[in-house]
This record gives structure tokens, sequence and C-alpha cells, in this order.
């Protein structure tokens, strides 16, 4: 166990004593819930508060608010009952013929009365209100906010989940109206973010583990496990999980490496738990894919880091801010990224009988990279025409559809690392078999100089995985040349290293 108070900063007490309203933010799966009990205890214990935890969640699907506000007064009330807090039966059960829209700030009011000590509450999942719901549901904390002076109120509180406030106010304000100067979506003082992992904080949770049973983790596994997750909390304890209870489960004591690790992602990946799930289902949304599909293609686009969409996205976990590059939040979530948005592509492959498999490009356990890359040519200039309209991403498609052939014969054995970032105006990929590499770049032509940049971006990407050859991938969209133009191959070498040119 990694402190989640450690991950948040002190500044949330200082917040608290203010008698402020602030969000807490963090991607799925990254320990809020954990966070906020512990605030719930610690800040219990020092004596000078009451504190209660309520979540939200059940009233993801209540958009109503005559509706919804009688069942979050009913959620308050067994969150006090639970957390055992003076008073909590004699709580409001209903609105008492007043209506839902005073309900909740009456009976917040009325409760806070009979306290001798401030209150404070932690809302988790507030993200999963709705509709009239939610906008009722600010609307009575705000009104409870600025009337603290005249009523008792909540001391301070905090809205917890995955999304700003500012999503809220752009999803329910249409363009022809306005919520007002009393605008409920302005109760929030701060914003703070619960963090990923540190590479020493991984460690520390590894060796914790090692202290507990006696199984090592080697210095190179916990590296390669901090580079694939960035510190995601899911995902690095999943990954231990997955060695201990299945890869070293008959040998406890076997030190974990970074092979180990390795298997461990495949699997999870493989696997689809619903932590991806519910990640991967957001990439149908426009406002997701305006951001994704450029990191895809490794160009910038129209992105703003200002923008709300990039805000969005960002809030969600699906990406990060490397130095003005934007890529995905970490290799495991590129990946996934990847192979749900090229999945049915791969699976009409094998519908429509392109059942290439890998022991047609082997020679001698090294595969032909060459032959493989004339075979997508080829496939490339039967199929483009129709598979690319098949995608919500379209710009992104041809490079989502060659990862799709590499992919299927792939899937055999063997594996695909990928690296996408937005503004590096390229995408890498690196096959890997039988630990032999094979580097891979991918651009898109927007004019004759491409093909020069693109094979002194291959060199640097070979010169990184200690290769002397290399292959670079240019996806012609103009509609002018004929595919005899479009299609070919050339081979240039630059200090004794090969790259070989493929055109599609």
């Amino acid at each position: 166990m990694i402190d989640a108070l450690r991950r948040l900063g002190k500044e949330i007490f200082t917040l608290i004593d203010q008698k402020q309203y602030f969000l807490i933010h963090a991607a799925r799966q990254s320990g809020k819930t954990t966070l906020l009990m512990e605030l719930t205890k610690h800040i219990n214990e020092a004596g000078k508060y009451y504190v209660f935890y309520c979540s939200l969640e059940t009233l993801e699907t209540i958009s109503d608010a005559e509706k919804g506000i009688p069942l979050i007064i009913d959620a308050i009330k067994s969150a006090l009952l639970i957390n055992k807090l003076p008073g909590a039966k004699s709580f409001p059960e209903d609105n008492h013929g007043i209506g839902y829209a005073n309900a909740l700030q009456l009976a917040i009011t009325e409760y806070c009365r009979n306290l001798n000590k401030p209150l404070v509450v932690f809302f988790d999942e507030a993200d999963c209100l709705c509709g009239s719901t939610l906008i009722s549901f600010l609307r009575q904390l705000r009104s409870g906010y600025i009337n603290r002076n005249i009523a008792p109120f909540i001391h301070s509180l905090s809205l917890t989940g995955m999304r700003n406030l500012r999503d809220y106010r752009d999803e329910y304000r249409l363009p022809e109206q306005t919520l007002g100067r009393a605008s409920p979506f302005n109760i929030v003082k701060a914003y703070l973010t619960l963090r990923g992992f540190t590479r020493d904080e991984v460690a520390e949770l590894y060796i914790q583990h090692t202290a507990a049973a006696g199984q090592v983790f080697k210095d190179n596994a916990i590296d390669l496990a901090w580079n694939q997750t960035q510190g995601q909390p899911w995902l690095v304890n999943a990954i231990a999980c997955e060695i201990v209870e299945n890869i070293t489960v008959d040998n406890p004591q076997e030190p974990v490496t970074a092979e180990m690790i390795s298997s461990a992602i495949q699997t999870l990946i493989l696997r689809r738990d619903t932590h991806f799930d519910s990640l991967l289902a957001r990439l149908r949304e426009k406002r997701v894919r305006r951001i994704i599909e450029p990191v895809l293609i490794g160009e910038m686009g129209d992105i703003s880091f200002d923008s709300d969409d990039y805000g969005y996205v960002k809030d969600l976990g699906l990406i990060r801010d490397d130095q003005g590059k934007i890529q995905p939040a970490n290799p495991i979530y590129g990946d996934i990224i990847v192979r749900d948005l090229n999945r049915s592509t791969q699976t009409e492959m094998e519908i429509r009988g392109y059942k290439y498999q890998m022991p047609r490009y082997l020679k001698d356990g090294v595969i032909d990279i060459d032959y493989l890359l004339s075979d997508f040519q080829v496939f490339w200039r039967e199929n483009s025409g129709i598979w690319r309209k098949k995608y919500d991403y379209q710009e992104a498609a041809p490079h989502l559809i060659l990862q799709a052939f590499l992919q299927r014969i792939l899937n055999s054995g063997g594996q695909i690392i990928r690296e996408m970032a937005a503004a590096t105006g390229r995408v890498d990929i690196c096959v890997i078999y039988l630990n032999r590499k094979y580097p891979i770049e991918m651009k898109i032509r927007y004019d004759e100089n491409t093909y020069a940049e693109g094979v002194e971006q291959i060199l640097g990407y070979m010169d990184i995985l200690g290769c002397d050859k290399g292959w670079l991938v240019v996806f012609d969209h103009r509609v002018t040349p004929g595919w005899e133009e479009r299609l070919f191959f050339r081979d240039v070498e630059v200090d004794g290293k090969k790259v070989k040119i493929y055109g599609c």
C-alpha cells in the first residue's frame, strides 16, 4: 500500500480549514476511494470536524431531479449511519412536502444545526450525476455555501471523480442558454489531482511484497513496470498480481524478472479487464477522437493545450503531455487503444481469407519484412478504398490497418512495441520476434520532403534500438496519382545502415 495522502499533497487540509469546497480528480482506478476513506478516518480521529464519505455511484442513470434529489438524501443518511455520526437516525428521509428544489439544502441545514462541530463531506463518484439531478444538486450546494453565515451548512466538501466540473458545464448548457450569474459550477475553489506512482513508489510497493513474501523484484523488472505503466496504480498492481498468482504460483520465491513483467502485460492486454473496457468506451466520443487521432498519426493537427477537449481527455487518464508531445498515458494504454480500434479489421481479415501466418514470412527464424510489406502493398491496393471508410478515425485508418495486418501475423508469436506521440510527425513501431527487432516507421506524405525526413527519423529510431536495418512506410493521401506511382519500394543506405522505403 502506498499512502494515497502522499500522492495528493497537504493543500487539502488547508482548504478544509478555510471552509472551501474543492474537487479531487483522478483517472479510473487510481485510488480515489482509498484516499477518501483514509481522509475520513484521519480527520475524524483528529477530532476537529465530523466527516463522512458518501458515494453517488448508484445515481448514475437518474437524470430527473424529482427522483434524484430524494435518492441523494437517502445516500447521505446511509453514509451518516455507516460512519456512525451523531444524529444520523434523525436525518430527514424525505422532502417533507417542500419539493426537491430545496429539499437537500434544508435537510443538510437541519442536520448541521444540531452538531457541535463543523461538518466535512467527501462526495465520491460525483461525475456519475447527470441531467437536472446534477444541476439541482450543485445549485443547492451553492445556495447552502453562500448562506452559511445565516444558516449552518457543510463546512467543507469535495466532489471527487474522473472529470472536471467544466465538462459538466459544457455538457448541460445549450448554446442558446446560460446558467446565469448564479451558476452552480462556480462553487469549487480548487482543483486537486491525485497523481500516479513515481518510479520510487513502484519500487516501494514491490519491496513491501518482498518483505512480506520473500519474493524479490529485480531492478530491470521494476524499471520495465514503471516504463510501461507510468505509475498508473491499477496497472502496477495488476501486473504484480498476475506474476504472483499465476506466473510464479508454483515457485513463490522465484525472483521477478523483466521477462515476467512483459509476459504479465501481454496477458492483461489480451484479457481486457473491465479497467480497459471503461477507458476504451470513451474512444467513440467525438471530443476524444479529436485528441487521440493526431496521437495515432504523430501529428498535432488542431490540438490546443488550452482546449476543453484536451483537458477532458487528459482528465480521463488517456493521454499525458511529455515536453509538448501528447502521447498515450502509458505504453500499455497505447497498445490497447490501437488493438481496440483495429480489432474489427483483424476479424474481417480472417473472415475474408487473409489468413497470413508467421511461417509464410519466416526464413531460418528471421522475419522477411520485405516480403511482408510487399504483401501489405497488394492488400492495401485491393482494400484501402473500402476499409478506410469503416473507421471513425479516418486520418489514422492507414496506420491502424497496417498495424492490424501486422498484428494478425504476430498473434501466433511475437509482439509490437508502439511509439506514438502527436507533434513527432511519425509513428514508430518495433516488431519483436525471437528477440530480434524490426523497426518500422509510418508517415503520411505531404510533399517530396516527407521521404528524406522519414529516413532521418527511422535512422534515429534504429540507433535507439541498436539495429542496422529499418523500414519506412509512407501513405500517400493524394487522389491524383495512380497506384503505379503510389506503390513502390526503394533502398536507401546511410553510413552503412539500410532503410527500405515502401510507398502506399
